[in-house]
């Protein structure tokens, strides 16, 4: 049954935007533009983000440009599982009975973004993907992924459908902010 993300049941994850990452992907600038946009829309219509980081250690933190918007309430949780539920501080933030629809976001689309979407598939969630603010090394297996993940149950959609999937009407208080983010 599909399960349609609203501004009370849904969470933004933020996969691993990192320093020593982002500049290895495929068009960096376009993955860090739309993950961006979505982190600006969720901030807009209160919805929470939690953001990951890979061994922080030795790839870096967050890339400036996206931590710069995160809120004091947005949980940055580092891990060395692939699977952001491989660490138990993930878990812990995540509340499948309040918010069971995931809006994932990050890299790289075939290692820790696959593996987090499956394992929230496996753990309930409803997961969308933001095709657009996903990225790997090669656009090869982004696309792989992406195919994947659309068979395995995610909905594989863009960036600014899932912001106008939240807002629903055009009579919505945070439309005209929105709206400028996606111009």
């Amino acid at each position: 049954m599909f399960c349609y993300p609203t501004v009370d049941n849904a969470v933004c994850v933020v996969v691993d935007v990192q320093a020593k990452l982002l500049p290895a992907m495929n068009e960096p600038e376009s993955v860090l533009n739309r993950t961006q946009m979505l982190v600006k829309g969720m901030n807009e219509m209160l919805v929470p983000v939690v953001v990951t980081e890979q061994y922080p250690q030795g790839l870096g933190n967050t890339v400036p440009e996206l931590a710069e918007l995160f809120t004091e309430n947005t949980p940055v949780i580092a891990k060395t599982s692939f699977s952001c539920f491989g660490e138990e501080e993930f878990v812990k933030a995540m509340d499948i009975e309040k918010r069971p629809v995931l809006i994932i976001c990050g890299i790289e689309s075939h290692v820790c973004v696959a593996q987090t979407a499956l394992d929230a598939l496996n753990a309930g969630y409803k997961v969308f993907i933001a095709s657009d603010a996903v990225n790997s090394r090669k656009n090869s297996d982004k696309e792989t992924a992406l195919a994947f993940l659309r068979h395995a149950g995610c909905n594989v959609i863009s960036s600014e459908a899932i912001l106008f999937m939240l807002l629903k009407t055009a009579k919505n208080t945070s439309f005209k902010a929105v709206s400028k983010l996606v111009r």
